[in-house]
């Protein structure tokens, strides 16, 4: 089994083999993904991903949970017009996440990426946080002036949860839940809330990371609860867990990279439009300071 995510963070007890946390899927579907859709089928998305892999060598392999999620809505348009069918906040969501098809397809293209792999580095789940999820279903529905409570987003949650037991079986390091950057529209981020994700997580042993958009935190999660917070300087200042500090501004305009401290890595999201010679370039120069 692979080891948990934890343990290949700096301070962790696999050596802190992490060091620079790329997030890349616009960039790779542009640059790789010929105008086709890789989540049609695993072979399309093993091709585009080996290639994607390859390309860019990072520390962190990531799969888009919520890419394979968006795709079959495109290609199920019926489906969009039935998230708005019934008015609980939680329904869009709920009837998006529900069907077996989406999740057939995960398991098989997980399986052939962890094959792919071979262990040689962590795979992590990445997709939208319960409470992200959850406002861009019902904004899907028609509802844009959607507002979220918490009840409604334990019940996200879990219909989150329910779609990550469907891969249990399957060799994954960690899970990346990623908020939406302008949510401190939907008050302080409560990660309690999140409880039915974290206690899955917590028994495949799977570690979680969390990267945060502008809300703040209303208390400190728990070390057992999430083994890393990603987000810039300001954001992760004096978190008690491994930290990710986001260096994509300072990376894709040629300034200095901020150093990292004992327990932290550099994250960075390759924007869409980049090049790939600035890419491989600025690349080179992060990996050379770590």
């Amino acid at each position: 089994m692979t080891q948990p995510l934890a343990d290949l963070l700096p301070g962790g007890a696999g050596g802190g083999g992490v060091r620079v946390w790329l997030k890349s899927a616009d960039y790779t579907l542009r640059l790789l993904g010929n105008g086709g859709d890789p989540w049609a089928g695993a072979a399309q998305y093993l091709a585009y991903f080996s290639q994607a892999h390859g390309l860019l060598r990072p520390d962190v392999a990531v799969v888009e949970v919520g890419g394979l999620y968006d795709s079959w809505l495109v290609r199920h348009p019926e489906l969009k017009a039935e998230l708005g069918a019934k008015r609980r906040l939680a329904w869009p969501l709920r009837k998006w996440l529900e069907a077996e098809p989406p999740r057939a397809i995960l398991a098989e293209v997980l399986a052939a990426v962890v094959a792919h792999l071979r262990g040689q580095v962590p795979l992590v789940l990445a997709m939208p946080s319960p409470r992200h999820w959850l406002y861009r279903a019902n904004v899907l529905a028609g509802r844009e002036d959607v507002e979220l409570d918490g009840d409604g987003i334990e019940d996200a949650a879990m219909y989150v949860a329910d779609v990550l037991r469907s891969v249990s079986h399957l060799d994954v390091a960690g899970l990346l839940f990623e908020e939406r950057d302008d949510d401190a529209r939907f008050g302080p981020l409560e990660v309690e809330r999140y409880r039915p994700v974290l206690n899955v997580a917590r028994h495949y042993r799977w570690s979680v990371a969390l990267r945060l958009g502008d809300a703040p935190l209303a208390a400190q999660p728990a070390i057992e609860d999430v083994q890393a917070l990603i987000g810039p300087a300001a954001a992760i200042h004096g978190a008690d867990v491994a930290t990710g500090l986001d260096v994509s501004e300072a990376l894709w305009a040629g300034q200095e990279i901020p150093a990292r401290g004992a327990r932290q890595f550099w994250f960075a999201e390759i924007p869409r439009e980049q090049k790939p010679e600035s890419v491989l370039e600025n690349l080179a120069r992060l990996r050379a300071q770590a």
